[in-house]
């Protein structure tokens, strides 16, 4: 990578070899502020002209495609396909040249492959749609077993800056009953702390995944990242998965 990639995260998983991962982060682009410097989403309000040359700086630096998505906090998982941009947030796909691409700023991205390396996806997994199945839908589409996928858990809001309200925590716990266990009372009555890493590990356990990774990050706190808790007005940074 390029110097100025030099801080973009690696996951550090056991994922086969030809499974490449990558995570960009605020630095290395042209957009100017508040979008300084490397945003990637073209929704946000940021120059188009700008927007596009990071996107290309991006690809070749990747030496394949991303595939992006109009995301909406959807359960939908589709295909990857560069040449379109279908509405989802989440991707998969079995083919070399082609990354599996989601765009966040707080949200959860997921990142899977299976245990063999033939096919890899990315989940834009926020509160809205982890409680509406889109990490499930997204290992039913890869329609490979959960015992035979491992996923890594990239930069998303801590859970000492996750703050909700009552209706979140019920919306989880009434599915999973272990789901009380990733909140915790705030200090501001009725809301609570949320931790978002531990329900994904609860609903992909329930997919059957269990080799679980990444996690530990704070988009918030950790100024690398773009935080729209931290600034509304702010860009989006991606998370990548593709076969070399």
């Amino acid at each position: 990578m390029n110097d100025w990639a030099d801080d973009w995260i690696v996951p550090d998983w056991p994922a086969p070899p030809h499974v490449r991962t990558c995570v960009t982060t605020r630095r290395g682009g042209v957009s100017q502020a508040p979008f300084d410097s490397f945003n990637l989403g073209d929704h946000v309000g940021d120059a188009p002209d700008a927007v596009a040359a990071n996107r290309q700086r991006l690809q070749r630096v990747l030496g394949c495609e991303p595939a992006w998505m109009s995301q909406v906090h959807s359960s939908t998982a589709v295909e990857a396909d560069p040449r379109n941009r279908p509405t989802a947030d989440a991707c998969w796909t079995g083919a070399t040249g082609i990354a599996c691409a989601v765009l966040t700023a707080d949200c959860l991205p997921v990142l899977l492959c299976d245990l063999s390396g033939t096919r890899v996806a990315a989940a834009h997994a926020g509160w809205r749609g982890l409680a509406a199945g889109m990490l499930e839908a997204t290992v039913a589409a890869m329609e490979t077993p959960g015992a035979q996928l491992m996923a890594w858990l990239g930069p998303a809001i801590g859970p000492d800056a996750f703050e909700v309200g009552a209706e979140v925590r019920e919306a989880f716990v009434s599915q999973h009953a272990a789901a009380a266990e990733a909140f915790s009372l705030s200090r501001n009555n009725g809301r609570y702390m949320a931790d978002i890493y531990h329900l994904a590990r609860i609903r992909l356990a329930d997919c059957g995944v269990t080799a679980v990774f990444g996690g530990g990050f704070c988009t918030v706190s950790d100024p690398r990242f773009y935080s729209y808790r931290r600034a509304a007005r702010t860009g989006r940074f991606a998370s990548l998965i593709w076969l070399d």
